[in-house]
């Protein structure tokens, strides 16, 4: 009760929703798609935040859960038929379960042990859909436009992919605030600290590494499928964008590991970042440089990040910032 009463509480739901609202409210189509992007950037960087931010496990496979995502259920809407609503869910679960099967095993795995793993996990999924012909192979599904007819018509569903998105992001936000004050979410940041003493003093590391592993992997796949659906078409390439990854982990870097504002901020700070550079000619084909060079400069000088640098240097922000 104490929590819900906290501002630090409402400030990251506050700001997601205000994200939200802003399309609708202009009703601008541009707009829309600008914060269908800042919306992904967070959720991207809130679910990854579950894993990162509360058990100190880095992954730089993660998107391998978004691409998965957007497969299922690109297979299941082109071919089965399935609404986006079965189609999303089913994609979300079947990231979850990966997450499940996977994390039973690399999670045994610490530090670049672990991080090792998570690449070759990537890699190997996207060699698989490769070759998959169910899925199309390398050349991927595409959406026929006469689906979108369901939802009203192809501009209709790109609202409807984008309310979606809001109350996905207003949901892994409420998620990782929840986990953080819980006493599972203690567990987690105990392992974070030092693994073997939280296991002497009674928690089940590897259970609660795999549920965050779990939760951390689902709303990815659930984005995954959102993404593609909007977009039509789905690619190897583009599911399984090594690139993404390494993103992901700037994002939660940037805006403070471990919080559950700093991923929003991180997440929306960076994918203004990259908004910038990709039109800028001088930098829009080093994008994955200047992401190297940002988490440098971050774990060098602010390893706490923007929300942990503030709440650092001004205490009045610490029951407002977390």
């Amino acid at each position: 009760m104490k929590r819900i009463t906290s501002p630090s509480f409402w400030i990251p739901l506050a700001a997601v929703l205000a994200l939200g609202l802003w399309p609708i409210l202009t009703g601008d189509d541009a707009t829309r798609e600008m914060v269908f992007s800042l919306l992904m950037a967070i959720i991207l960087a809130s679910s990854l935040n579950i894993l990162l931010g509360y058990t100190g496990y880095v992954s730089f496979g993660h998107v391998v859960f978004f691409g998965v995502g957007g497969y299922i259920s690109m297979y299941l809407m082109t071919v089965l038929g399935w609404h986006l609503a079965m189609g999303a869910l089913a994609g979300g679960l079947a990231a979850g379960l990966l997450a499940y099967l996977l994390g039973s095993a690399i999670l045994r795995l610490h530090g670049a042990y672990f991080a090792l793993a998570t690449i070759g996990i990537n890699e190997a999924a996207r060699a698989f859909v490769n070759a998959f012909p169910p899925f199309g192979g390398p050349i991927g599904m595409t959406l026929n436009f006469r689906v979108y007819n369901t939802y009203g018509g192809a501009g209709q569903a790109l609202w409807i992919s984008f309310y979606v998105a809001v109350g996905l992001a207003l949901l892994v936000v409420l998620t990782s605030s929840i986990v953080k004050e819980s006493k599972f979410g203690l567990g987690l940041m105990s392992i974070r600290e030092n693994e073997g003493a939280a296991e002497v003093m009674g928690v089940a590391a590897p259970s609660a590494k795999t549920w965050a592993f779990v939760l951390s992997a689902v709303f990815p796949g659930i984005l995954g499928a959102l993404f593609f659906f909007k977009n039509a078409n789905i690619e190897p390439a583009d599911a399984f964008q090594l690139q993404r990854s390494i993103e992901m982990i700037v994002m939660v870097m940037l805006g403070g590991l471990g919080t559950v504002l700093g991923p929003v901020v991180g997440g929306a700070g960076y994918n203004g970042l990259r908004s910038f550079l990709i039109v800028n000619p001088l930098f829009k084909n080093i994008q994955l440089a200047v992401a190297g060079a940002l988490l440098l400069i971050i774990v060098l000088f602010v390893p706490s990040g923007v929300v942990g640098w503030l709440r650092q240097r001004f205490s009045l922000l610490r029951s407002l910032l977390e």
